[in-house]
Order: C-alpha cells, then sequence, then structure tokens
C-alpha cells in the first residue's frame, strides 16, 4: 500500500471522503486511520465479487521463459456464475481451472472465450446467486482520483490490496485505465476500484505496440505503470464472449506514409490485398478525413478509434482523393489474407559508404531458375527504374517489389556494363525454401590505416574481436563477437544468440561463428541470463535494449537483423521476433515448438525465419509442423532435419549454412 505519508488534506470521515486527494496539509494521526478506515471499506464492499483462480497442468515454459504456476484472480459480472479474468492467467493452456469464491467454495471452471483485442478471458461455474461487483459509470471517472487494486491469491478473507490513483484514461489506443497502483500477475484478473466500492475496470498487461499477444507489457510489473479494462466496456462485449466465440480487434487493411503517430497526417501508404479497404475501393495516397463521423488529421486519432474496434464491426471512413471525397462503408476483419513477399531473384550488392555509389541498385548474384535468371539477369548489372519510377537503391526496389504479388508482371530498366539500358519484362516468383549451397562473401573494403595527423584523427573505433562487458543500466552480461577488420563504411549482419536454459555453449558457439563472421562480415551478440534457471520476463527489455545499443554501435543493415535460440531459448527468440518487428527481420529456432499463433505476416516488417529439428527428439514432428504451418501463413521458412539429440550446438556444416542464410536475408 502507498505510505499514508504521503497523502494530504483528507477528510475526517469516509462519507465524506473526496473521490480524489486533494493537497493540503500533512495528515493528523486520526486522519491516517480514516484514510485507511477508508481503503478497507471500498475493497470489503466489492470482495465478495473477487475470487482466486488456480490452473492445474499445461506447459512449463512460454515464449521461453518459465511459466508462473501460483494463484491469480478473477471477478464475478454475472450472478449465474460468468466471471472475468486476465488472459495472461491462462497462457499455459491449462488443463483445468478451479475458483476459489470468496466464501471458501471451490468449483471448476470453463474457459469459454477470450477478448484478444484486450486481454480478457471468460470464465463459468456452475453456480447461481453469485455477487456481482457494480461498475463505476465512465463519465465519473477522473484523472487524479483513487484507484485501489485488489487480487485474491493469500489466504484469508480479505483481498490483497494496492493503493494509487488513475494517471490517465483511454490509454493504449482507447482501450484502458492507466494507474500507477502497484499492479503484478498476482492481481491480474483482478478489479481496479475507486473509494466507493465501485469497479473502475479489470487489471490485464497490455502494450501500446503489441497485438494479440497475452504476455505484452508484463514486464512493467509493480513499475507504476498498470492497466484496466473498463468494467463498463466489458459489460458491451460479454454477450459476445458468452457465445463461446473468441473477440479478435478489427483490421481495415493499411498503413501509413508517416511513422509519426502523433504529428504525421493520416494519408494511406499500403492497401493491403484483399482486405476490407481494399474492397471498399481505398488506395495508396487517400488522405483520412473522419472515421465513424470524428474528424481526423493524426494517426494517432484514427489509432485511437480503432483501438475498440472488433472484427465484424461496421465503420463509416471518409477520405480525400485529389480533388474528390469518397465514403467507404466498411466490415473489419480479425485476420487478413496472408501477405506474400515477390521474389525477383537477386541478391543486391552491398553498401559501402567509402565508395563512389552506383546508380540503380547492383545485382550481387542471381538466384538459379529464379523470375530474375529466366530474364537474363546477370551479376553487376545495374537495375536501374521499376517500372517508369527510378530506382535509386536496393531499400527502394525492394519497397516498390512488396507493393506487388506473386505472379504479377512487371518491366524493369536494366543496364549491362557500357550497353544502353534495356527493358526487361518478368513475372514474380515466391521466396525459395533453399539456401544457396554456395554463395561467395560480399567483399568489404577493409577500414584506412594511413597515419593521420592529430588534429585528422577519425572518431574511436567501437571495440573488435571477442569482448565480454557489463550492459549499463540493466547491471547484465553478454558477450560478443566483431571482426577484427571492421570497417564502419561497410554493413554488417547481426545474430543475436539466446543460450538455453542451464547451458550457455559459449566456446562452441564462438568457436562455430567466429569465421563467418570475419569471412561474411556478420557481428555476433550473446546476452546472458542472470540465472541458471533461465530467461525471465523481466529480461526482455535488456535483450531489446541490448540489440538497439549494438545497432548504433556499428554499422549493420537492418534487413539482416537475426535473433537466435536453442530448445528452452526458442520460444524467447520467437516472442522477441514476433513483439519487436521493427528490430528483429529473421529468427533461427534449434528444436524448438512454436507454441502460441504468430502475427501476420507484414509488407513493411516481413519476417524469415529457419527452423531445426534434430532425429533423436520427440519435439522434431512439431517442429516441422510449425514449418509447415508458417508457410501456409506465406512467411518465408527453411527447415532443416539435423543430427543429434538437441543437447549441443549444431556442426560446422550447418553452421556455414546458417551463415549463407543470414548473407541472403537481403534477397529480393
Amino acid at each position: 500500500m502507498r505510505s499514508t505519508a504521503f497523502v494530504f488534506g483528507l477528510v475526517l470521515a469516509f462519507a465524506s471522503l473526496s473521490s480524489s486527494p486533494a493537497l493540503a496539509v500533512p495528515p493528523t494521526a486520526e486522519q491516517e486511520a480514516k484514510e485507511e478506515q477508508a481503503f478497507q471499506q471500498a475493497a470489503a464492499l466489492v470482495a465478495p465479487a473477487v475470487v482466486k483462480i488456480e490452473t492445474v497442468g499445461g506447459l512449463d515454459r512460454v515464449s521461453g521463459q518459465l511459466a508462473a504456476t501460483g494463484p491469480t484472480t478473477g471477478v464475478i459480472v454475472a450472478a449465474d456464475g460468468w466471471i472475468i479474468s486476465s488472459a495472461f492467467n491462462f497462457i499455459t493452456q491449462p488443463e483445468q481451472v478451479l475458483v476459489t469464491l470468496a466464501d471458501g467454495r471451490r468449483l471448476a471452471a470453463k474457459l469459454v472465450a477470450t477478448d484478444r483485442s484486450k486481454m480478457l478471458t471468460l470464465l463459468k461455474v456452475d453456480e447461481q446467486n453469485l455477487p456481482i461487483a457494480q461498475a463505476a459509470p465512465p463519465d465519473a471517472m477522473r484523472v487524479g482520483q483513487w484507484a485501489i487494486a485488489l487480487g485474491r491469491t493469500l489466504e484469508g478473507e480479505s483481498p490483497s490490496v494496492s493503493v494509487g490513483i488513475i494517471s490517465a484514461l483511454r490509454r493504449i489506443w482507447g482501450k484502458a485505465i492507466q494507474t500507477d497502483a502497484k499492479i503484478s500477475p498476482i492481481n491480474y484478473g483482478g478489479p481496479l476500484i475507486n473509494i466507493d466500492g465501485q469497479v473502475l475496470g479489470i487489471l490485464v498487461p497490455l502494450a501500446a505496440q503489441a497485438k494479440d499477444d497475452a504476455v505484452a507489457g508484463v514486464e512493467w510489473y509493480d513499475s507504476g505503470i498498470g492497466f484496466a479494462i473498463p468494467l463498463t466496456d466489458i459489460h458491451g462485449t460479454l454477450d459476445r464472449l458468452k457465445q463461446g466465440h473468441d473477440l479478435l480487434a478489427g483490421l481495415l487493411g493499411i498503413t501509413f506514409k508517416s511513422q509519426d503517430e502523433f504529428a504525421g497526417e493520416a494519408t494511406l501508404d499500403r492497401v493491403r490485398y484483399g482486405s476490407p479497404a481494399q474492397q471498399a475501393g481505398l488506395k495508396t495516397g487517400d488522405a483520412v478525413l473522419s472515421l465513424d463521423g470524428k474528424k481526423i488529421s493524426r494517426i494517432a486519432q484514427f489509432r485511437q478509434i480503432m483501438g475498440t474496434k472488433y472484427a465484424g464491426d461496421k465503420v463509416v471512413l471518409v477520405a480525400k482523393r485529389g480533388d474528390q471525397e469518397i465514403t467507404a462503408n466498411v466490415t473489419l476483419v480479425g485476420e487478413m489474407v496472408p501477405y506474400e513477399f515477390p521474389f525477383l531473384g537477386i541478391l543486391p550488392a552491398r553498401v559501402n559508404s567509402s565508395l563512389p555509389a552506383d546508380p540503380g541498385t547492383k545485382i550481387r548474384s542471381v538466384w538459379k531458375d529464379s523470375p530474375a535468371a529466366q530474364a537474363g539477369l546477370k551479376p553487376a548489372d545495374q537495375i536501374l527504374q521499376f517500372g517508369d519510377q527510378a530506382v535509386t537503391d536496393s531499400l527502394n526496389l525492394r519497397d516498390r517489389i512488396s507493393r506487388v504479388r506473386p505472379g504479377d508482371t512487371i518491366t524493369l530498366s536494366v543496364k549491362t556494363g557500357t550497353a544502353e539500358p534495356r527493358t526487361v519484362t518478368l513475372k514474380l516468383g515466391s521466396f525459395p525454401d533453399a539456401v544457396p549451397a554456395e554463395l561467395d562473401p560480399a567483399f568489404i573494403v577493409p577500414p584506412e590505416k594511413a597515419d593521420k595527423p592529430a588534429a585528422e584523427e577519425e572518431p574511436k573505433k567501437p571495440a573488435t574481436g571477442l569482448i565480454t562487458e557489463t550492459f549499463p543500466g540493466h547491471d547484465q552480461d553478454y558477450w560478443a563477437y566483431i571482426p577484427q577488420d571492421y570497417n564502419p563504411a561497410a554493413q554488417y549482419g547481426l545474430i543475436v544468440w539466446l543460450h538455453p536454459t542451464g547451458e550457455t555453449h559459449e566456446a562452441a558457439v564462438l568457436k562455430a561463428w567466429k569465421a563467418h563472421c570475419e569471412e561474411r562480415g556478420i557481428i555476433l551478440l550473446a546476452p546472458k541470463a542472470k540465472s541458471p534457471m533461465g530467461w525471465t520476463a523481466n529480461e526482455v527489455q535488456f535483450i531489446k535494449e541490448l540489440t538497439e545499443d549494438f545497432l548504433k554501435k556499428y554499422s549493420i543493415d537492418r534487413r539482416r537483423v537475426a535473433i537466435h535460440g536453442m530448445g528452452s531459448s526458442g520460444g524467447l527468440a520467437y516472442a522477441l521476433a514476433f513483439q519487436e518487428r521493427a528490430i528483429y527481420r529473421a529468427v533461427l529456432v534449434i528444436q524448438t515448438v512454436l507454441r502460441l499463433p504468430p502475427p501476420d505476416n507484414e509488407p513493411d516488417f516481413s519476417l524469415q525465419l529457419f527452423l531445426i529439428g534434430v532425429e533423436k527428439n520427440p519435439l522434431t514432428k512439431g517442429v516441422k509442423a510449425n514449418a509447415d504451418a508458417l508457410r501456409k501463413l506465406k512467411f518465408p521458412v527453411v527447415y532443416r532435419l539435423l543430427p543429434g539429440d538437441g543437447t549441443e550446438y549444431p556442426a560446422p556444416s550447418a553452421v556455414a549454412e546458417f551463415a549463407r542464410w543470414l548473407d541472403v536475408l537481403d534477397r529480393i
């Protein structure tokens, strides 16, 4: 509980307590006693509707992290046995769920449905005439008013109590109340109440950039940043959940040109194939003017409205196209037609800022039997135009091609040597599921070694070779290997190795990758878990920030950043790759079964995967099934079956293929 010394100016009687703490003089002992009494009475009013939830069986690990096994909390929302809780409490896919009522009765519960937008799960117990919580009116909620978080996980009649205030309303794109009351996994699913004992909302972990992820936001527990879904909003969707169908966030199928959500105009960049937006006739370049009658001038306003919409909801969108206004009546969907990146069949030449830039995109190599090969494109050819638009570099070419589909016909202007440019017409294909058996490494110009006067000395070069350090701000160790001849003018690949539980494989991994790092321009980064028991939710931020630090410190091609796990750490590699799409563009996992559904493959953040199964391990069948399922979702996937039982790091021949795969992640 927040210290009573922090509270000022409380009135002397519970009946006349203000709904907001006021700043005045320090409280007297009598006032402190009244404050404590007020909180206790507010908790007592709602306590009969607060239940303890226990799960039996299920997964030991989720996303590579040890799964919580302790009790959590729920709230009765209907007298005939309906209980709402946080979806986080059931990510282990338990075999059985038990609910303990406030009066001590213990009942079996059935998982009915999940709201995957707001991360809530509805349960049902066979009981009648249960006490229900009273919802606080939305118009009575104000920033600064008391907020009391309850949980029922401990023994005893009373729930646990944590006191704070409402910090903000309609956070996480309109979905949630924010509070500074301490929130942790033991009271996820419990109520956030006001001083009158009315339920403001149900406590859940949330994160602004995450979609359909029950663990997103867990890393913020007890940090002063907690979220609750308003109970009045939950009542609005309760009937749909009771029917046993999961609720999915409503999708329109668009992206915006600006990356600045709070200042950028809502002008469409992409309109996904087969999406509601495409079916409604929306096009790239349309500027959104209003959504459901509310004026839109910034992307954030659009997202704030869309954040509370579900699949099946209808919206009215007005957009401007040139001098015309277009009105689109759109029914939102929960899933998109899977996006598939089309394949031209070239590997672009690497950029080196110390050399003169070539016009267009120079070809480094051409895939055998690819559309490019069939059209006669050769290494060293320059692609100058895509259609009637100039190609500035390989990123520009990749963006142009990502906007069409496999099977579409395109035209390119191509120059060979000193000959005049020629027009090439070809039909795009699909990404291959194989790695080239041979691939000459891209030549990296060694850094200049000439002596210079002191006044002309260049900035200090970052560390190279094998380094072992502690990452500032996290007090956590890592090691890394950077090529000895690292040249900041070149572009390097980055692979982030997450060791499995109990064994770092540090010597084996370094030995396996060192020569490839030098030959192919790869940086190897290896964060270390604090505990031999494995990675925890708290360390996700450490891994992310360490990766971002290397992206700033070294010259790294963001298209060739991969995260690599093995066994127990593979789940965490998947989770980071799915959650941090702007950072990790590929994932390499060894003997890890993906337990949670992957996100959509997205044009702007396409993800490539390399899955390894081993012969003498019963999980291999699941790994192969994962590869097949991901391919159906149109992810580029390579699958290999290796000898062994999965306890040793793979042999040099396998690692050589891993390195070639990392070297071609920028293929087009």
